[in-house]
């Protein structure tokens, strides 16, 4: 719900603040869309048709306090298909996206019930540092 940024405390402070932020959420349906192409990063991504509203709900509550970021864009839910492509192969890469998500043929959506905690690593990947359901309270 929260794109990258610094952390002013530590994760498990951060780990806290979601968890109090959240804690009224409810799981909700979303509905993909469209595959689009971010003008400036050149990502490739799908669009969110239903669940933008509730995601635009949870990002509004996260981006507070000590998880506050002064973002460089405005916040749009999507999934990412692919970043920093190089620039020969982004014209390319989004006609195959469009192409295969258009002989997709099962649903396009699914149950957000569960959010997990994610920390980039210095080899850019994504570590989970934990997890929980969404209005259970349940802790993972």
């Amino acid at each position: 719900m929260l794109p990258p940024r610094p952390l002013v405390g530590s994760p498990e402070e951060a780990w806290q603040q979601v968890q109090h932020r959240l804690q009224d959420f409810q799981p909700f349906d979303v509905e993909l869309a469209e595959i689009d192409i971010f003008p400036v990063s050149k990502a490739i991504y799908i669009a969110i048709k239903s669940g933008a509203q509730e995601l635009g709900r949870m990002h509004s509550a996260l981006n507070v306090d000590g998880l506050a970021f002064d973002e460089p864009f405005e916040y749009r839910p999507h999934l990412t298909l692919a970043q920093d492509l190089p620039p020969e192969q982004i014209a390319s890469r989004l006609a195959l996206a469009a192409e295969r998500w258009g002989a997709f043929p099962y649903r396009r959506g699914f149950i957000i019930e569960k959010l997990t905690f994610v920390q980039n690593t210095l080899e850019n990947c994504w570590a989970d540092l934990a997890a929980m359901d969404l209005a259970s309270h349940v802790t993972t």
